[in-house]
């Protein structure tokens, strides 16, 4: 039996996120919505709703990334405390930005995610922003959706209080 391909999933003990040799260049989805650190609430709502994405990478006057609003940021943070669709999207924004770069290792990204409890990683390279991984991308693309609901039960579980992991009586 051959040993594992190049981007497949190694086994490992339990639990334990083990890949093949695979860089955040071969999954990255290319393609990031932007906006300038200037835009507003209601600019970024759109953007979302009209390019179907969950967030945008607001960036300096120069381009590069300096941090990132998701859909979640714009219900909790800003609508749900009734702030004006006019206000800085950068107020309500992520921060401080995580990123990876291409030739990150999958492996490594995703532990850089789950100790930051983020589903989304803009990566950057040295011409600026070169595309985002999500932890979508590393279940379609690794093919192991199993992985991807563990990393996600584990950046949910960093998020919230202990006590809705609690058994209730």
């Amino acid at each position: 039996m051959a040993g594992p391909r190049s981007g497949s999933v190694r086994p490992g003990r339990p639990g334990a996120l083990r890949y093949g040799p695979m860089q955040l260049r071969e999954i990255m989805t290319s393609g990031v919505v932007t906006a300038g650190l200037d835009a507003d609430l209601l600019k970024v709502a759109r953007l979302m709703r009209d390019h179907n994405v969950g967030c945008v990478v607001l960036c300096d006057p120069e381009g590069e990334p300096a941090a990132m609003i998701t859909d979640r940021d714009l219900a909790i943070r800003s609508l749900a405390e009734d702030r004006p669709g006019s206000e800085p999207a950068r107020e309500h924004a992520s921060r401080p930005l995580v990123t990876g770069e291409p030739d990150m290792d999958l492996e490594e990204a995703a532990a850089l995610m789950v100790q930051h409890r983020i589903r989304r990683l803009p990566i950057v390279d040295g011409a600026g922003l070169a595309g985002i991984v999500t932890l979508d991308d590393i279940a379609v693309r690794t093919g192991d959706l199993e992985v991807a609901q563990r990393m996600t039960q584990e950046v949910i579980e960093g998020a919230l209080p202990g006590f809705f992991f609690h058994e209730r009586g």
